[in-house]
């Protein structure tokens, strides 16, 4: 009899362990994949109506569809919008035109118009553009276009057409996940007329450099005057070896009278990006970085007189960046994005300089990007517990107002786990602020196994971001507790803070990351026998360094595309000026810094006893896949529990999304396998 009672426990415990795993209202990867992505395009010129797209993902086809729609921006559509499109392919880059009479967009490359309820649409040109604009008078239009500068090596020896070698003669020659082909985006000018292409289009660039910067740089790169003679854009004129070792990217204009190029930022040798004229045609600002080969040094905004021909820096004293600079219409002030203590809020400052910046948004939330209409800011916001939606806010201080609820019957049922900031404090005596997730119906009588997210970058905020691979609310799903500090090197709080990791990757950061799961794993309601770590890029190299470092706390760990190997992994990354500032120049300089000698992980192999799952992928040219390939060969060898999970199409990020969905099974299934008892 207490056999069979015995039993019959057994059996309900299984059941019950099976009905939470696969328990209604919990986040899943496949209902992950079904929310619609919202991005954000445009205003029109009357300040009434914005328009935006909305991603869905087809699984089964294993792509995205991006459709365009309209939302009144007083909130009078009361969260219901009009679809503009419905081709078979996805649409981009949706503008009004300058009349507002018409909106264009990009189709399979070609630039199309409409009406602005979405009507009448029909195709401009079959000029193969990479984003457009159209000049404020309407009369002509700016478009990127690939153009080919370098021979390729069927150029070089005709005989071989289906010879498939590359021949380079200098560095990045390869960055991201694309190798260098010879092509060059660079912006074409021609007239237009009332949806129609009325001339030649002219090269304005000519030269073989990219503009927008690569790989992530955009249209926000590229501005016309008010008056519709000059461009501004954003340029990095640098080749080859000189490129790989330099951030100096600059603003240029140019003159359409003249046929001039101007070099505006000359002299300045960070960063110089994202130009916004002023609406009188003044002033022209920008966002600039001061040290040469810093990519994460503090986004400071400029300003430039024109009449004067006098340039300052309209954000001097504010500890924290300043980026996507935006005027007012009067030209009073220039709005900006700023990340502040873990979020993303919106201000507006004086253009000269004079006063502190307003903040206009607030709230545990991002805001942006967002686009400044007649009367109210316009800005995509998310958090941690809710994917991005569109918001209207006053231009003043003041509440936002929600304007779409695309995922509304999506997540209608979904339980979203609690956030709490909780700031803890560092082997140094700081205060770092750290954000726990908790399971959807959380047991504070129960204890759950813990999770120590640890973030890339290394220069990036654990802010309100909602992700579609490393979503916090998907691990709370699983029943697990997050705990994702925001450690030594990451901005939003004063630039003293965000610099403190260079050179000292293994050091005080890594003291960060394990003060953060100590101080969590004190809690009744974490499990300290059953903490794991997890992370990607310089997280996935914090996870390698914890392996041998971290004194048993951990029963598991993922790192995907990880550094392991800091000497091999400079041998083939493509930024150098990024190694070079974070790691104090090469390896082999004398005297050696710390950094080379202390903190690559390869050096603690012999420390390893945790298992491991280590998530690579063959397009990763940030990161290459043979330091993935090393760390799991490493650990085979030390007779380690361990598996590799190999993306051969995929780059640093995995966007595919049946690759998507694939990463996300192996995540969990090899967490619960080693934090989860098994009945």
């Amino acid at each position: 009899m207490k056999k069979h009672c015995l039993t019959l426990a057994i059996l309900f415990i299984v059941a019950l362990l099976a009905a939470q795993t696969t328990a209604p209202g919990r986040l899943t990867p496949e209902k992950l994949w079904e929310i619609g992505r919202v991005s954000l395009f445009d205003i029109s010129p009357d300040g009434k109506t914005a328009v935006y797209g909305v991603t869905n993902i087809n699984l089964e086809a294993n792509r995205g569809n991006t459709d365009l729609y309209a939302i009144s921006t007083d909130g009078s559509s009361a969260g219901t919008p009009k679809r503009l499109t419905d081709f078979d392919g996805s649409e981009s880059d949706a503008q009004y035109r300058p009349d507002g009479r018409k909106i264009g967009f990009l189709h399979k490359g070609n630039l199309w118009e409409m009406n602005p309820d979405g009507t009448g649409a029909a195709k401009v040109s079959d000029l193969e553009m990479g984003g457009f604009r159209y000049s404020p008078d309407g009369r002509r239009l700016l478009f990127l276009q690939e153009v080919k500068y370098d021979r390729s090596t069927q150029d070089m020896h005709p005989d071989l057409q289906k010879a498939n070698g590359r021949v380079f003669d200098g560095l990045m020659y390869r960055h991201w996940n694309q190798w260098e082909d010879g092509k060059y985006s660079n912006i074409f000018v021609v007239d237009y007329t009332d949806g129609k292409i009325t001339g030649t289009p002219m090269n304005i660039v000519g030269e073989p450099f990219d503009t927008p910067l690569k790989p992530s740089g955009g249209m926000e790169q590229i501005a016309w005057s008010p008056g519709g003679q000059t461009i501004a854009y954003t340029c990095k004129k640098l080749r080859g070896t000189e490129a790989a070792v330099s951030t100096n990217s600059d603003i240029y204009l140019y003159d359409l009278a003249t046929k001039k190029t101007t070099n505006l930022s000359e002299g300045m040798e960070g960063y110089d990006m994202n130009p916004a004229f002023s609406p009188d045609g003044r002033y022209l600002a920008w966002e600039s970085m001061a040290k040469p080969g810093y990519e994460s040094d503090r986004h400071r905004i400029f300003v430039h007189d024109f009449r004067t021909k006098k340039t300052w820096e309209a954000t001097a004293g504010l500890d924290q960046n300043a980026i996507h600079p935006q005027w007012s219409a009067d030209g009073s002030r220039i709005y900006f994005e700023s990340q502040v203590q873990g979020t993303v809020q919106l201000f507006y400052l004086d253009p000269s300089g004079r006063g502190r910046p307003v903040q206009v948004s607030n709230g545990q939330f991002n805001y942006g990007p967002f686009v400044l209409g007649k009367n109210s800011l316009i800005a995509v916001r998310c958090s941690m517990a809710e994917p991005h939606e569109l918001f209207a806010l006053p231009l003043d201080p003041g509440r936002d107002m929600q304007l779409t609820y695309t995922n509304k019957n999506t997540l209608r049922d979904v339980k979203m786990g609690k956030v709490e900031k909780r700031m803890v404090k560092t082997t140094d005596g700081k205060d770092m602020l750290t954000w726990v997730i908790f399971p959807p119906d959380f047991d504070s009588r129960r204890q759950y196994p813990t999770l120590l997210y640890c973030q890339g970058g290394p220069q990036s905020t654990v802010s309100q971001f909602w992700s579609y691979r490393w979503n916090f609310q998907m691990m709370a799903a699983n029943d697990y507790i997050v705990v994702a500090p925001n450690r030594r090197g990451l901005p939003s709080f004063g630039q003293d803070w965000n610099d403190q990791i260079a050179g000292d990757w293994g050091g005080q950061a890594m003291n960060d990351l394990l003060s953060a799961i100590d101080d969590v794993a004190k809690e009744p309601w974490a499990d300290e026998n059953k903490l794991g770590a997890v992370g990607a890029s310089f997280g996935g190299y914090s996870v390698f360094w914890l392996a041998g470092n971290h004194n048993k706390r951990f029963k598991a760990l993922i790192s995907h595309c990880g550094l392991f190997n800091l000497e091999s992994w400079y041998g083939t990354t493509e930024e150098l000026f990024f190694a070079n500032h974070d790691l104090e120049g090469p390896y082999w300089q004398t005297p050696l810094p710390a950094t080379w000698k202390n903190h690559s992980p390869h050096r603690f192999v012999q420390h390893w006893d945790t298992p491991l799952l280590v998530i690579h992928g063959g397009k990763d040219f940030r990161v290459p896949e043979s330091e993935g390939m090393q760390a799991f060969q490493a650990a085979q060898l030390r007779g380690i529990p361990s598996r590799f999970l190999y993306f051969p199409e995929e780059g640093h990020h995995v966007s595919s999304p049946q690759n998507s969905i694939l990463w996300q099974r192996e995540f969990f299934a090899w967490l619960d396998k080693w934090l989860k008892e098994r009945p």
